[in-house]
């Protein structure tokens, strides 16, 4: 499921996806780095790198899994701080079917 959202001020379209985040499932916090989402590419990363050694690899196969259900709802609550807006109703409508509030 996608939601469209349109930022008047830089008058930019972004399609976000939103329910659970597969690809940070299988690649970590990689998808956060390719978004331009940086705060959380770093929280990922020290998260990966600092537990990662000390768990042998159990964190972050942890981590994928868990950041899977956030990480869609985290970006597009991001987008919303940064000025996006839903493009229309549906999206809108949507948006509040996730307590996602702008």
């Amino acid at each position: 499921m996608f939601v469209n959202l349109f930022n008047p001020y830089t008058h930019q379209r972004k399609q976000a996806k939103l329910g659970y985040s597969w690809t940070t499932f299988f690649f970590g916090c990689l998808p956060a780095l390719f978004r331009g989402h940086f705060l959380w590419f770093f929280i990922g990363l020290l998260v990966l790198l600092i537990f990662g050694l000390e768990t042998i690899g159990i964190v972050p196969g942890l981590y994928g899994i868990v950041m899977g259900f956030f990480y869609n709802k985290i970006y597009v609550k991001h987008l919303i701080k940064k000025g996006f807006q839903p493009a229309t109703q549906e999206d809108e409508n949507l948006l509040l079917s996730k307590n996602i509030f702008f």
